[in-house]
């Protein structure tokens, strides 16, 4: 039965992703969608990665927004300052944020529960003033502009059309790259730490080294989605990698349902939309709205959209028995 769920969010998935540049041609009311898919898309990457972390590992993270950030401005300051080319920049980028993920998990890891939660919280916090004080690299406040736009062997991404399909195609590459993690011995280990951590160490199970695996490897994740940022806006400033994304961030995971990929991508898609379609007549009211959606979906919907949506099939196919 999960194979056929995985089947229909494929499809599902695949049908509005072919939808949507259609609709932004030949539709005024849909021209932005195009756009905002490419935001969801980047921002995907990043609550895939959460998802790993947080949902079959049980680490939580207040921070992935410095990832985000180290691979954003490592991209932009690698290719306006130093000439690189885009694909290069994005691979340096996930080393750095690799060795300082590995370095920053070392320890924090080791804590558990609200004491991880502010471990990483205040290593988002100093990522961002870093950001916004090394002026000289970064730009500081002011920005960093003139990015150019992304590339590989001489083919450029120079239409939002092309960025758009050349970011699903990465966000499908992760996502059977995570499920193939999932599936393994590894991926069976995370989620005996999730159940329990002392239960897992009992089994054999090296808890310290997968936590530290897998909070490097959603920081890559995170690091990849920030190259692609970087090279979409064409301009960076630390206000989008600062306290306030790693929360939404967290919201979009949580709210798509923690313990799945899919929901990871449903979370993000409506959280994206809201925020840059749905909510502008609220104005500065639009975090109350992003509170109630979270507080009606941890009361209602404690699994996540995803895991309402899933209750919804397995009734349907259940009902359809019975009547057989």
């Amino acid at each position: 039965m999960g194979r056929a769920r995985e089947l229909v969010c494929f499809v599902v998935l695949v049908g509005v992703l072919v939808l949507i540049p259609f609709l932004a041609e030949n539709t005024t009311a849909f021209a932005n969608y195009l756009g905002v898919m490419v935001f969801v898309g980047i921002f995907s990457l990043v609550t895939m990665g959460l998802s790993l972390l947080m949902g079959f590992a049980g680490q939580i993270s207040l921070g992935h927004a410095a990832f985000f950030g180290l691979g954003a401005y490592s991209t932009g300051v690698l290719t306006v300052a130093h000439n690189f080319s885009p694909v290069v920049a994005l691979i340096v980028g996930v080393l750095i944020t690799s060795i300082v993920a590995y370095f920053v998990g070392l320890p924090t890891l080791k804590l558990k529960g609200h004491y991880l939660a502010m471990a990483t919280l205040g290593i988002g916090i100093i990522v961002s003033i870093v950001f916004s004080e090394e002026v000289a690299i970064t730009g500081g406040p002011a920005g960093l502009g003139d990015i150019p736009e992304m590339s590989f062997f001489g083919f450029a991404l120079d239409s939002e059309l092309k960025f758009y399909i050349f970011t699903w195609l990465t966000v499908f590459l992760l996502l059977i790259f995570s499920k193939n993690i999932l599936r393994s011995r590894v991926g069976r280990g995370l989620q005996a730490i999730h159940f329990s951590e002392q239960a897992a160490e009992a089994s054999g199970v090296d808890t310290s080294s997968f936590k530290l695996k897998v909070f490097v490897i959603s920081a890559v994740y995170a690091s990849i989605a920030g190259s692609l940022y970087a090279h979409y806006m064409a301009f960076l400033t630390p206000s989008s990698f600062d306290l306030f994304w790693s929360i939404k961030f967290l919201m979009m995971a949580v709210i798509g349902g923690m313990s799945s990929l899919w929901g990871a991508i449903l979370g993000t898609g409506l959280i994206t939309f809201l925020g840059n379609e749905w909510l502008h007549a609220f104005q500065d009211f639009d975090v109350l709205v992003y509170g109630v959606i979270l507080l009606i979906i941890s009361m209602f919907l404690p699994e996540g959209l995803a895991g309402g949506l899933a209750r919804g099939w397995d009734r349907i196919i259940n009902r359809g028995r019975g009547h057989a």
